[in-house]
């Protein structure tokens, strides 16, 4: 994927002054039924203590007011503590309702990946509801492919989800 960012648009660490942007737009996410099964989002403490502290990024707009700059964020959290598992993570990106179909998603992806990759992580997974046919776009077209689907995994307000499993491997970690 290439590293192109839409014009208007920064991409960099996401920091601590961040979190209730960041916050905000997961609950903007989540609030759309689509996106995970929570329904509220964490506190920052949780949220960060559940992140790698590595490959955390925002996409910003440097115009904006630093207090309201942020479009969309990526995060990676670890599969498992059992060493084989050390370079597979899962990740999730949420944006911002007004930056949705822009190209921030693809540009948050890119530099996710790159810094994964550098970091020697061969294996990048995610699980996507079937209905949410924005993300499972960006992903595909990201390089990832459908592993498959866990059907009726759990419930969301009462009515069963399926889960579409998707998983990137590096074509340059061997």
């Amino acid at each position: 994927m290439p590293l192109h960012q839409p014009p208007g648009v920064a991409i960099r660490a996401m920091e601590r002054h961040d979190a209730d942007q960041v916050l905000t737009i997961y609950q903007q996410g989540l609030d759309t039924g689509h996106a995970s099964f929570e329904t509220t989002a964490p506190t920052w403490q949780e949220f960060d203590a559940a992140k790698l502290d590595r490959h955390r990024f925002v996409a910003i707009d440097p115009t904006a007011e630093p207090s309201s700059n942020v479009l969309g964020w990526i995060a990676a959290s670890p599969v498992s503590d059992r060493c084989c598992y050390a370079g597979v993570v899962e990740h999730s990106i949420y944006i911002a309702p007004h930056a949705r179909g822009q190209g921030v998603g693809a540009a948050l992806l890119a530099v996710f990946i790159a810094s994964t990759e550098a970091d020697g992580i061969w294996t990048i997974q995610a699980g996507i509801f079937p209905e949410n046919t924005p993300s499972l776009r960006l992903h595909t077209k990201a390089g990832f492919r459908t592993v498959g689907t866990r059907q009726r995994l759990g419930r969301l307000h009462g009515r069963w989800r399926d889960v579409v499993l998707l998983e990137r491997r590096s074509p340059t970690i061997l």
